[in-house]
């Protein structure tokens, strides 16, 4: 494991744009994605962009989105960026097929790491009105 800390720091000297955390964070939410697809090879662009949301989702809650901001990452292309840098390091293989552009606008990052601020507001709102979440608000929609 010391070889792979020091790859990514290796990496992460040569392209400034990511934190060394974030490529720690990418190898994790590929084992995530790998056993959540019971899988333990090769997963596409896709895959491991709907892994990586689930995870960030699942580790950070509601700062996903400020966490991976912090470390450089704003967009999905910015993973694709990161793996294809792993794979120039012998970190992760790619098949012929993989490309950069699989990773292309995927999702969009406020939409994505947004969902807890509905639900935030949700709770807080049955907590101060007293309704159970599966109960609907009487009379007329004030939205």
């Amino acid at each position: 494991m010391d070889n792979f800390y020091k790859k990514i720091e290796e990496i992460a000297r040569r392209d400034l744009r990511y934190k060394s955390d974030a490529y720690e964070f990418l190898m994790r939410a590929l084992w995530f994605t790998q056993n959540k697809l019971k899988r333990h090879g090769h997963v596409s662009g896709k895959e491991l962009l709907m892994g990586i949301k689930d995870f960030a989702l699942d580790q950070y809650g509601p700062m996903a989105k400020t966490v991976l901001n912090h470390w450089g990452i704003k967009v999905t292309d910015d993973f694709g960026a990161m793996v294809f840098n792993m794979v120039e390091c012998g970190l992760l293989h790619k098949t012929k097929e993989d490309s950069l552009k699989d990773f292309k606008n995927v999702y969009d990052f406020s939409e994505a790491f947004e969902v807890f601020k509905n639900h935030a507001y949700e709770r807080l709102n049955n907590r101060i009105t007293g309704r159970k979440p599966a109960e609907k608000s009487p009379g007329k929609n004030l939205n």
